[in-house]
């Protein structure tokens, strides 16, 4: 199948700020419309605007008609509830700004932690499914099971050891120290992700996100309003939606046919730089297994060697990677030490470092970044994005 290279929205819609809670990796007294109601509120009045400046809302949870009523919205032109991860919702919005449908979109997501997540949310009466909750299907490997099924074939079928999943983790919680926002912060060795709880093999406890409570809102606008607001826009350059016809986990083809080959194929259709022109990389990482795909597809090296080129590229006085000594991979820490944000944390940390507000995580004159979220199956997707 041909990929496109058309993009008539190219640079015409930015990020012209983006917000955060913090994330706490225990149950909270709060629930997710307070966390995204939260954001929402702080992201605004960055930018200088009120509910009021409001037409248009994209996030998947908690719904957009409560978050809409809760923030006072007079109105809104355009609205939709995308899947995560969260490139769905970004994606959404701009082709909704560039289209005219509306001029100003509040883009939100609340992580929270439920019993999909976290068996600990049984024990809370208000995160407990209901009885009318479907089970999953009992034929499903959905998720962990399906990731730890393809891990396992990623280490026999390359003949590589676990500590190249454990270097992933390690990368993240190093970076992870530098962000207050961090649900994860303490120090992690080698030693410590080898002796940790078993899942399921070969992923232990510290190759899966995080479960927090938490929530990250953007505002997206043209790129013609953005250059009026406070904060350097940041230009939504190419997005992709990669999903391949075998995109269930149980029935995926192989590790090089799945949704990050067809998303990596349509955003270097769609942009006009890549990997060699970047100053800072976020590769999902709900499993650690996910982030060695992403960096062989994208391009950093080859099926099977992503271990390698992270210990090639690893700074010993950092604990972390910096490509060709100058390029972080998820300085915010990730899902696997920020917390599990469904890749709302990885864009807002991509927007604050562009804009040069990313604190002691800050890339010296950050412009131009790379975000991939999701896996390999029904959800790849990406951005590249530029300051302006």
């Amino acid at each position: 199948m041909p990929i496109p290279s058309r993009n008539p929205a190219k640079d015409k819609v930015a990020i012209a700020a983006a917000a955060t809670t913090g994330f706490i990796p225990h149950n909270t007294s709060r629930s997710q419309l307070s966390l995204a109601a939260e954001a929402c509120i702080s992201v605004l009045r960055s930018c200088g605007l009120t509910a009021a400046d409001v037409d248009g809302l994209s996030g998947s949870t908690p719904p957009a008609p409560e978050l809409q009523a809760t923030l006072g919205i007079p109105a809104v032109t355009w609205y939709a509830t995308p899947g995560i991860p969260f490139v769905n919702q970004l994606a959404a919005a701009t082709s909704a700004v560039a289209s005219g449908m509306c001029e100003t979109v509040l883009v939100y997501h609340a992580a929270y932690r439920l019993p999909w997540n976290t068996g600990s949310s049984l024990r809370d009466p208000f995160r407990r499914p209901t009885a009318m909750a479907a089970p999953p299907p009992p034929e499903s490997i959905f998720g962990s099971s399906g990731y730890t099924a393809w891990a396992a074939r990623y280490l026999y079928e390359f003949g590589v050891p676990r500590e190249h999943l454990g270097l992933v983790a390690l990368n993240d919680r190093a970076n992870a120290a530098r962000n207050p926002a961090a649900a994860m912060r303490d120090p992690l060795t080698m030693a410590d992700y080898l002796a940790a709880r078993m899942i399921r093999w070969p992923l232990c406890l510290l190759d899966m996100d995080v479960p927090v409570d938490g929530a990250d809102a953007f505002v997206v606008t043209t790129a013609e309003r953005a250059r009026d607001l406070p904060h350097p826009p940041v230009l939504v350059h190419a997005t992709a939606l990669g999903m391949a016809g075998k995109n269930q986990e149980d029935q995926t083809v192989s590790l090089r046919q799945h949704g990050q080959q067809i998303t990596v194929d349509a955003l270097r259709a769609k942009s006009d730089f890549w990997i060699d022109d970047i100053d800072v990389y976020f590769p999902y990482d709900g499993f650690s297994i996910i982030t060695l795909n992403w960096l062989e597809n994208v391009g950093f090296c080859g099926p099977g060697e992503a271990g390698d080129f992270l210990k090639q590229h690893w700074d010993d006085e950092r604990g972390s990677v910096l490509v060709n000594g100058r390029i972080p991979i998820n300085p915010h820490g990730g899902s696997l030490s920020e917390g599990a944000t469904q890749g709302s944390g990885h864009l807002r940390e991509a927007v604050h470092q562009l804009q040069g507000i990313a604190g002691d995580r800050q890339v010296p004159d950050a412009r131009r970044a790379l975000v991939t979220a999701g896996g390999f199956f029904f959800n790849a997707q990406g951005v590249t994005l530029r300051r302006d």
